[in-house]
């Protein structure tokens, strides 16, 4: 029987030394499974909240008020119910907090209880999560084209640079595996440049390089040069991929470039986009403008949408009625699916679906503060969305998921992965002949 027997949360930690959520789910015929809640450094304000504890202890960050409300409010609204039925345990979750952000019981609760159901059912019948996920939301299993952070900016590294991830994509790679070969050169290219110049100052929160850089340009020249020490052609097979994270530096439609010492307003915060499109081989912007600038994405998708991935993040909340609502605004053109965004599994896959729908791309995405937990890794690819984002080239808590990936490639064979087919084909063809 896939029944709920018993819910356990306990305390964890993630990779940022924080205390974090764990739940364990074990059902009728014995089967057992769990999930952690990462958390994120770069935060929407309609995202789901962490419950955290407050005050001194572990700098106020502690979880005990999240796992009694496991004990005394989760646990006993969820045994008894089947857990095949992940709808159906979702919708108990949003019962028992009816906030938009799980202000009550805490999103770090509701996504570690949600994923851990997914994971014990997955278990139960004896397939891999990404199988049970493709059959129970009647999609095509595929392997994602990884972004991968190769510079950490932003809330990630001290604020060092403005921009928050520099990153590469692989879209001429053939197989998962050559896309890990690609990043591997080119992040310790990059490396191996910066300590050269005296530009490396260690790692970031996701394990890219945390960078001395005088200009967010000179961090896009740095990895236009890494590219090529590679020995690749910026633009063929790697391309450039960027996370704006806008909201962090910006509100009311004025932008403050900290390293640059300078202020924008909207229009010029896309000039400048513009140039850099122009300039480099970038085929996908994150949060180009803040989440409250509802014109500047609209302008910025407008201007640029045939030409880039223009992806919401902060301005998207992985909130369903968010991307109907840009989808009517001709605002963005894909949506970064965050299941801790959210809170629980259905409402992140009812976002996914929602951009899905309108001809939208779609990345799965961990979060900055990340564990050992895989399920994104088997989200990204039982969906079929074509893109997976976890963070860089090194730390455990990243490598674990691009290893998952791998191992799940070798079950569906190499012709499974999105490669090239995860970007539209004008996006990445414009730039292959693009270099500095």
């Amino acid at each position: 029987m896939t029944a709920i027997k018993s819910v356990r949360g306990r305390r964890v930690w993630d990779s940022r030394g924080n205390p974090t959520v764990e739940i364990e789910i074990s059902l009728e015929d014995g089967t057992r499974g769990r999930a952690i809640a990462p958390a994120g450094a770069s935060r929407g304000t309609r995202e789901a909240v962490d419950l955290r504890d407050g005050g001194m202890r572990l700098r106020g960050r502690d979880v005990t008020g999240a796992l009694e409300g496991i004990a005394e409010h989760i646990a006993p609204a969820l045994i008894g119910l089947d857990a095949e039925n992940q709808k159906a345990v979702d919708e108990r979750l949003l019962m028992l907090d009816p906030s938009p952000t799980k202000e009550t019981i805490g999103g770090n609760a509701t996504v570690a209880a949600s994923l851990a159901v997914l994971n014990t059912t997955a278990a139960s019948q004896r397939v891999p999560l990404w199988r049970y996920v493709a059959d129970l939301y009647g999609c095509v299993p595929t392997v994602p084209l990884p972004e991968i952070q190769i510079f950490g900016g932003g809330a990630h590294a001290g604020r060092r640079v403005d921009i928050q991830d520099f990153m590469i994509m692989v879209p001429g790679a053939s197989s998962f595996e050559e896309v890990m070969e690609i990043t591997s050169e080119v992040y310790f290219a990059a490396g191996d440049i910066m300590a050269s110049r005296g530009k490396l100052a260690g790692v970031a929160d996701e394990g890219g390089w945390w960078p001395v850089f005088s200009s967010n340009e000179e961090a896009l020249e740095t990895l236009v040069q890494a590219i090529e020490k590679a020995g690749e052609k910026p633009g063929e097979r790697v391309v450039i991929s960027l996370d704006i994270a806008a909201s962090e530096f910006g509100s009311n439609g004025r932008y403050r470039l900290a390293l640059e010492d300078r202020e924008l307003d909207s229009g010029q915060l896309i000039d400048l986009l513009g140039t850099w499109l122009d300039a480099y081989p970038i085929v996908s912007i994150e949060d180009p403008v803040a989440e409250d600038d509802r014109d500047g994405m609209i302008a910025f998708t407008r201007r640029f949408g045939d030409r880039v991935q223009v992806i919401g993040d902060d301005y998207l909340v992985t909130n369903a009625d968010l991307v109907e609502a840009a989808v009517r605004d001709s605002a963005c053109n894909a949506v970064l699916v965050k299941v801790n965004q959210a809170g629980t599994v259905s409402e992140s896959v009812s976002a996914f679906q929602a951009a899905r729908g309108a001809g939208w791309g779609a990345i799965v995405s961990a979060r900055s503060g990340e564990t050992e937990d895989v399920s994104i890794s088997h989200l990204s690819t039982g969906l079929g969305c074509g893109q997976l984002k976890v963070g860089s080239f090194t730390r455990t808590e990243r490598m674990a998921k691009w290893n998952e990936c791998l191992r799940i490639q070798e079950e569906l064979g190499a012709d499974s992965f999105a490669g090239a087919k995860a970007l539209d084909r004008t996006w990445w063809g414009r730039n292959k002949d693009k270099s500095k």
